[in-house]
């Protein structure tokens, strides 16, 4: 039965995906990105015939241990771009320090003042990192790894939702600055959104996506002791 599930979780997941897909290249809007709308779209099919998550997942985590092997293909373009990366070194650097910094304390300063509780705060702090990273920093400072899960989720959705027309508004338009926005706020899901926008964004932003997580990993700690 279980072979069953996988199967039927694995295709499905994949088709929903590709019709989200093509909607999204028909109607290009914002608000149908395809993480989200395929998010979405789950999230009613298990509702309405009462599926659990955990029956889902006998198939969907097959899908969930692609992250690994995904982010380790943005390599190729970091490798085509190296000279771009060479040329803005340093800002890359400071822009992901702030980028970084500006995310954590503003998660942590915000959530204080909605009186949250810490518990949750520590789960919210690291939002803005890789899943696997945030999971394992949360369970260090005292969060829940699930609940990071979650946030980062909703952090890369948003991101990768709103993320130009705010750069936009911004008026961000070199290369370095859109893939320093995406890779630092939103990780691997802003990271295939700035891919659309280029090769040079795609680069830029999958860089920024592990020095935050680099930084994060190491800051996140020290600053939650400051603030908490």
């Amino acid at each position: 039965m279980n072979t069953v599930y996988t199967i039927a979780s694995i295709v499905g997941t994949i088709a929903i995906f590709m019709l989200m897909t093509r909607l999204y290249n028909r109607f290009a809007h914002p608000l149908l990105v395809p993480i989200a709308t395929t998010t979405f779209v789950i999230l009613i099919f298990l509702l309405t015939l009462s599926i659990p998550y955990e029956t889902y997942m006998v198939g969907g985590k097959w899908i969930d241990e692609l992250l690994g092997p995904a982010v380790v293909a943005l390599a190729y373009p970091l490798y085509r771009n190296h000279e771009s990366l060479k040329q803005f070194f340093i800002p890359i650097l400071i822009g992901v320090f702030v980028g970084s910094t500006i995310g954590i304390v503003t998660g942590i300063y915000l959530s204080k003042i909605a009186a949250i509780n810490p518990e949750i705060i520590l789960s919210i702090a690291p939002k803005s990192v890789t899943t696997p990273v945030a999971m394992d920093i949360a369970s260090v400072t005292g969060g829940v790894p699930a609940l990071a899960a979650v946030y980062v989720m909703i952090a890369g959705i948003s991101g990768a939702m709103f993320g130009p027309l705010l750069l936009k508004i911004s008026k961000v338009t070199h290369f370095v600055g859109i893939g320093l926005g995406f890779g630092t706020a939103s990780h691997g899901i802003g990271t295939s959104r700035a891919l659309e926008l280029g090769t040079n964004e795609g680069a830029i932003s999958s860089i920024a996506m592990i020095l935050s997580a680099v930084y994060t990993s190491i800051m996140l700690p020290v600053l939650v002791s400051f603030f908490l």
